[in-house]
């Protein structure tokens, strides 16, 4: 697999490369306040303004650390040192901070382009340099706003979609572990286990039309973050008990795609990706004598086999599915 991920990582990179800084089409979620409350979304968000809408720039500037920090040697690490030095500015961050700031803004991205932003923090992290400093600010505003949102959360979401609560939670685990933040962490454990310890025999009636997340194994892989080892097995023979036989079978095979240039439909290309990254981890922790080991190792690299060739097929999914693929390849 780092045989692939190498072959794969410039071309991740360009693909990335080629949308951060492109403004237009941009999807703008801005509420407005009055009738000269616009404005193009640069002026709005001088960092995350391209790649069709905020998270999905926040998450290929995370592609593009993340890369920078594998591959340091690499043809294209040039360019994306030279991306990351124009965009992470002091006075860029304050800008996007201060839109967080808003009255209106209390629910901006909640939750996945907050969790895109504390993974990204997190990568900024572990590359070094200045810019993890600099994104600091922001990063803190994001996860004073998730520790002020967990206790209100009684109930989770298991779309599919960007509100999905686990993505989020899973994501955002990474930053507690890498910021220290045992209050950050012990929420995230506790809405876990609140929401989705009980959880037994998933019927996972997926897919739907528009997803990108696999609702049943996105809890899985963040209920095998928040267990220990023996826990999450035994969690994970109740969760999906059949999974020795490969059932319920929608889950082992990768999803058709009738029409990427349709951003809905495009999604599925996305998770047909996640669901590789879901079952690549969900594999790690399994025993070794464990039948659906290898039933979640094979699906895993059918779910890829499905979706890499088509990363940049139409802009509906190059401005995003790029950042998955690198999930799908390098997490687990």
């Amino acid at each position: 697999m780092s045989d692939r991920l190498s072959d794969c990582a410039p071309r991740l990179a360009g693909i990335a490369l080629g949308h951060v800084t492109r403004e237009f089409p941009y999807a703008s979620v801005h509420v407005m306040t009055g009738p000269n409350d616009y404005g193009p979304p640069i002026g709005r968000h001088p960092i995350f303004y391209g790649s069709f809408d905020w998270h999905s720039c926040v998450h290929s500037h995370w592609l593009l650390a993340r890369i920078l920090r594998l591959y340091p040697d690499d043809d294209v690490a040039p360019a994306i040192r030279n991306h990351l030095e124009q965009a992470l500015t002091i006075d860029k961050v304050a800008i996007e901070s201060a839109y967080f700031q808003r009255p209106t803004s209390r629910g901006f991205e909640r939750p996945y382009g907050w969790a895109w932003l504390l993974k990204l923090a997190v990568e900024l992290r572990r590359l070094g340099g200045p810019w993890a400093e600099t994104l600091q600010p922001l990063a803190d505003i994001v996860s004073d706003r998730f520790r002020a949102f967990l206790p209100l959360a009684d109930y989770p979401v298991r779309a599919g979609v960007h509100s999905n609560s686990a993505f989020a939670l899973a994501l955002t685990q990474d930053y507690g572990r890498e910021a220290h933040d045992a209050e950050l962490l012990r929420l995230i454990e506790g809405r876990a286990l609140a929401w989705y310890g009980d959880d037994v025999a998933c019927q996972a009636w997926e897919p739907s039309g528009d997803d990108f997340l696999s609702p049943a194994l996105i809890e899985a892989e963040l209920m095998r973050r928040v267990l220990s080892l023996s826990d999450f097995r035994a969690w994970f023979a109740k969760f999906l008990p059949d999974a020795v036989s490969g059932r319920p079978a929608t889950l082992f095979a990768p999803v058709k795609v009738s029409d990427r240039s349709d951003g809905k439909i495009a999604h599925l290309d996305g998770l047909n990706l996640s669901r590789a990254w879901c079952w690549r981890a969900i594999a790690s922790a399994l025993d070794e004598r464990d039948s659906a080991r290898s039933k979640a190792q094979a699906a895993a690299e059918a779910h890829l086999d499905a979706a890499l060739p088509h990363l940049a097929t139409d802009y509906m999914g190059e401005h995003w599915l790029a950042s998955f693929a690198l999930l799908a390849l390098s997490e687990a």
